[in-house]
């Protein structure tokens, strides 16, 4: 099962590890606070690279369908992500 959360308990939080998965150009155009830009293929081909399996992330895409498919894959592999249901258009649409 992948760990989601909604936009609205996303929120919430306060001194968390955000990645936005997007391509570089949409996150220059904008991107959640304190976001760093992590591309989707880097992290399925080096996820070790990036992430540190001791520690929580927070992932987001678009619309929170490239996320949630990341979010499987890097949980099979022992990473600690949620996914951020509905992405930065979710986003976007609570401020």
């Amino acid at each position: 099962m992948i760990n989601s959360i909604s936009i609205t308990e996303f929120n919430k939080l306060n001194n968390i590890n955000l990645i936005d998965i997007r391509s570089v150009e949409k996150y220059n155009f904008k991107h959640m606070d304190k976001a760093i830009n992590i591309q989707i293929d880097n992290l399925i081909s080096n996820p070790s690279k990036y992430l540190s399996k001791n520690k929580l992330y927070y992932i987001y895409c678009q619309k929170g369908l490239q996320s949630k498919k990341l979010c499987l894959l890097l949980q099979n592999l022992g990473y600690n992500v949620v996914n951020i249901q509905g992405g930065y258009e979710a986003w976007i649409l609570s401020k």
